[in-house]
């Protein structure tokens, strides 16, 4: 691949969301591809703090219930809204593949270089995801994520800060837009 093939692919790169995709099984074999390309993102001291938790199968069923109780449980009655709960659901059930993205705090650098880390380690994975024609969307809503030990064990320093919805995609994605890099960089020479 050549730089002009790179840069493509980044800005071909979007969020694609539960409801745009396609029937198809996302296969152990394309997830292997995409967390191989997250395990190969930088990470200060070494630590890669990224883990990841894989949602499939009758499993999907387990979490769309308890993304529910947790935002039932979690929001004042008066703001309760079935709009969102179905949306909450809707995500689930057009995903073929629910990946929970947690990091693990080693605690030999500051966690938000952890969390940097685990960011490109996503940044890697929506790369490949792109490249096999798999759509990803992350989420994070502080509720869900904050609670997800309640779903699944952690290890001592790990926890959620992210779901990651992922679907087969058959149609072309929207073109993205960017306000103009030089708008965002300065110089400094003397």
């Amino acid at each position: 691949m050549n730089s002009e093939e790179l840069l493509a692919l980044v800005k071909k790169r979007r969020s694609v969301f539960p409801a745009q995709y396609a029937k198809g099984e996302v296969t152990r074999e394309e997830l292997a591809q995409v967390f191989e390309a997250a395990n190969w993102a930088p990470t200060h001291k070494k630590t890669e703090p990224w883990r990841f938790v894989v949602i499939e199968g009758p499993a999907k069923d387990r979490f769309r219930e308890f993304i529910k109780r947790v935002y039932v449980q979690s929001t004042p009655p008066e703001q309760l809204s079935d709009r969102k709960i179905n949306a909450m659901m809707e995500k689930c059930d057009k995903s073929d593949k629910i990946v929970l993205i947690n990091l693990l705090d080693t605690y030999k650098v500051p966690e938000w270089e952890e969390l940097a880390a685990t960011a490109m380690a996503v940044q890697n994975m929506w790369l490949m995801c792109t490249a096999l024609n798999i759509g990803g969307y992350w989420s994070s809503p502080l509720n869900i994520i904050s609670n997800m030990d309640e779903f699944t064990p952690m290890e001592e320093g790990e926890k959620c800060v992210g779901i990651f919805y992922m679907g087969k995609i058959d149609t072309p994605l929207m073109e993205g837009a960017r306000k103009p890099v030089q708008e965002k960089i300065r110089y400094i020479d003397l």
